[in-house]
C-alpha cells in the first residue's frame, strides 16, 4: 500500500545525509505521504492515524503523540469510572436542588423568592468559582485544582445538613456550589489522556455518570425523605464524593500539563504508566513540546482566531443550562399542578388562600420525576449516535432545536401522560446539548488555554442555571405561557449560534498550542475537503 511504501522509503536511502538535512527532509516526505494515505480513510470514518505515523522516526514526539500510540485501555477505563464519580457527584448536589426546594418551601415556610434563591445562590458559588478553578488548573495542575475542589464540596456539603435555620443553609450551599465549579476540570485531565478515535464517545460516556447521579438522587430521595428527612438525603448524597476523594490519589497528572510547565521526566513517567498499564509499547525518542507558552490568559481567548468562537460558546453554554435547570425546575412545578392548564386556572383560586400554600412532594411526583430523570440515558445515546456522524455543532443546533419545539408543546392543554412524555423528549435532547458543549469546548481550545476555556464557558452556563430559578419558580407563577416562551425563544437563538461556529472539531487532534507544530500536522488531514476554512495562524485543519 501507498502508506507503507512512503514508510519503507524513508527509512532506506536517507542515511547518506546529515542529520539535521534528514530531519527536514523526512517531514515533508512523510507529510505528503500522510495526506495521500489518508484522504480516502478520513473521509470514510473519521479514522486516527495509522499506527506507522503515530511515531514519527526521528526520535522525537510529543505527548498527543504518545497518547495515540499507546491507544486505549485498562488506564482509561479506569479514568472514565473515576471522572464519572466526580460527575456523579455533581449530579446529585444539583439534583438534590429541586427536590430539596419544595421540602423547605413548606417545613420552614419560605416564600418562593426565597425558594429561588436556595438554588440561584449555589449557581452564583459556582459561577464565581469556575474560572478561579481554571485558573488553579492551568497554574498548579489539573490534578491540584480537582482534589481542592472535591474535598471542599465534601466538607460543605455534609456541614449544609447540619443548618439549623434558613440563612445558613443559604450559606453553606452557596459554598457547596464553590466546590461544585472545580468539578468540570475532571473533564480538562479526562481528555488529556484520550486518543483521538475515542474522545468525543469518552466524553459522552462521562455524561453517562452524570444521568446516573441524577436517577440515583431521585430514588435515594424516594427512600430517604419519607422516613429520615432532609438532612440524611444531604448527607448520604455525599457519598460519591467520598468516593471520589479517596481514590483522587491514584490519579495521575495530566501529561500535557507537565509537559507545557516544563516537567519532562514527570511526563514521561505518567506516559510510560499508562504504556504498561495498557501493555502497550511506549513510543521510542524524546518528548518535545510545542512552542512554550505562557498558561491561561483571559485575553487568550479573545484573539480574533479564537474571539467569535468564545463568544458563541458563552452563549451557547448560557442557554443551555438556563433551559436544562430551568426544566428541571419546571417539572416538579408541572406535576405538582398537573398540567399547565391547571397552573393558569389553579393561580386565582391559591390567591384567596395565602402565596404560602405549599404542597410536598407525593409518590406520584417522585415516580414523575424519575421517569423524566431517565430521559438523560436516551439523551447520552442519541449524542454519541449522531456527534460522529453531524459533526459537534449540527448535534448541538439540533437538540435546542428540538428542546424549543417540545417546549412549546407544552402550550397546548395536555394530559399528565403526555406532559411525561413531552419533558422527557425535551430533558433527552437538551441533555444531549450539553453534552455535545462538552465534548466541543475541550477540542477547539489548544492545551495551554484549555481549562480556562472551559472554565469561563462553565462560567456562563452558571450565569444561565442562575437566573433560570426565577422564571421556573416566581415568573411561573404569573405566567405559565410567558416562561415557556422564554425557553424555547432562547434555545432557538442558541441553535443559530451553534450553526455560525467557525470551527468544526470533528476528526482533529487536540491542539497543543495555538501556533503549530509540525507534529501536529499528521492529524486531520482529510478535512481539506470539507471546505474548512484556514486562518493565517494555521491552527485551523
Amino acid at each position: 500500500k501507498g502508506k507503507i511504501l512512503v514508510v519503507k522509503f524513508r527509512r532506506t536511502g536517507e542515511s547518506a545525509r546529515s542529520e539535521d538535512d534528514t530531519a527536514s527532509g523526512e517531514h515533508e516526505v512523510q507529510i505528503e505521504g500522510v495526506r495521500v494515505g489518508l484522504e480516502a480513510v478520513e473521509l470514510d470514518d473519521g479514522a486516527a492515524v495509522p499506527k506507522e505515523f503515530a511515531n514519527p522516526t526521528d526520535d522525537t514526539f510529543m505527548v498527543e503523540d504518545a497518547v495515540e500510540a499507546i491507544g486505549f485501555g485498562k488506564f482509561q477505563w479506569k479514568l472514565s469510572v473515576l471522572t464519572g464519580l466526580a460527575w456523579m457527584a455533581d449530579a446529585m448536589e444539583m439534583m438534590i436542588l429541586s427536590i430539596l426546594a419544595p421540602q423547605l418551601h413548606c417545613e420552614w415556610r419560605l416564600p418562593s423568592w426565597q425558594v429561588a434563591l436556595l438554588t440561584s445562590v449555589v449557581f452564583v458559588g459556582m459561577m464565581s468559582s469556575s474560572t478561579l478553578w481554571g485558573n488553579i488548573s492551568d497554574q498548579y495542575g489539573r490534578k491540584t485544582g480537582l482534589k481542592i475542589s472535591v474535598l471542599w464540596t465534601l466538607y460543605y456539603g455534609i456541614l449544609s445538613a447540619f443548618a439549623p435555620v434558613y440563612s445558613w443553609i443559604l450559606v453553606l450551599r452557596g459554598l457547596v456550589g464553590f466546590g461544585i465549579g472545580g468539578v468540570p476540570q475532571s473533564v480538562t485531565l479526562y481528555a488529556e489522556f484520550l486518543p483521538m478515535k475515542a474522545r468525543a464517545k469518552c466524553i459522552l460516556l462521562i455524561e453517562v455518570f452524570w444521568a446516573i447521579g441524577t436517577v440515583f438522587e431521585v430514588v435515594l430521595a424516594v427512600f430517604v425523605m419519607p422516613s429520615l428527612g432532609w438532612r440524611w438525603l444531604l448527607i448520604l448524597s455525599a457519598v460519591p464524593l467520598l468516593l471520589f476523594a479517596v481514590l483522587c490519589f491514584w490519579l495521575p497528572e495530566s501529561a500535557r500539563y507537565d509537559v507545557l510547565s516544563g516537567n519532562q521526566e514527570k511526563a514521561i513517567a505518567t506516559l510510560k504508566r499508562i504504556a504498561t498499564e495498557n501493555g502497550a509499547p511506549m513510543p521510542l525518542g524524546k518528548l518535545i513540546i510545542s512552542r512554550q507558552e505562557d498558561r491561561g490568559k483571559m485575553r487568550d481567548l479573545f484573539t480574533p482566531h479564537f474571539r467569535w468562537t468564545t463568544l458563541l460558546l458563552w452563549f451557547i453554554w448560557f442557554s443551555n443550562a438556563f433551559s436544562y435547570y430551568g426544566l428541571v425546575l419546571l417539572t416538579t412545578e408541572l406535576f405538582q399542578a398537573g398540567d399547565v392548564c391547571s397552573i393558569s386556572s389553579r393561580k386565582k383560586a391559591v390567591e384567596a388562600k395565602c402565596s404560602l400554600a405549599c404542597e410536598y412532594l407525593s409518590e406520584e411526583d417522585y415516580m414523575d420525576l424519575l421517569w423524566t430523570t431517565l430521559s438523560e440515558f436516551p439523551g447520552v445515546l442519541v449524542t454519541l449516535w449522531i456527534i460522529d456522524r453531524l459533526g459537534r455543532k449540527k448535534t448541538m443546533a439540533l437538540c435546542f432545536v428540538i428542546f424549543s419545539f417540545c417546549s412549546l408543546l407544552l402550550f397546548i392543554c395536555v394530559g399528565r401522560n403526555v406532559l411525561t412524555l413531552l419533558l422527557f423528549i425535551a430533558r433527552a435532547f437538551i441533555s444531549g446539548g450539553f453534552q455535545a458543549a462538552y465534548v466541543y469546548t475541550p477540542e477547539v481550545y489548544p492545551t495551554a488555554t484549555r481549562a480556562l476555556g472551559l472554565g469561563t464557558c462553565s462560567g456562563m452556563a452558571r450565569v444561565g442555571a442562575l437566573i433560570t430559578p426565577f422564571i421556573a419558580q416566581v415568573m411561573l407563577e404569573s405566567s405559565v405561557y410567558l416562561t415557556l416562551a422564554v425557553y424555547s425563544g432562547c434555545c432557538l437563538l442558541a441553535a443559530l449560534a451553534s450553526c455560525f461556529l467557525p470551527i468544526e472539531t470533528k476528526g482533529r487532534g487536540l491542539q497543543e498550542s495555538s501556533h503549530r507544530e509540525w507534529g501536529q500536522e499528521m492529524v486531520g488531514r482529510g478535512m481539506h475537503g470539507a471546505g474548512v476554512t484556514r486562518s493565517n495562524s494555521g491552527s485551523q485543519e
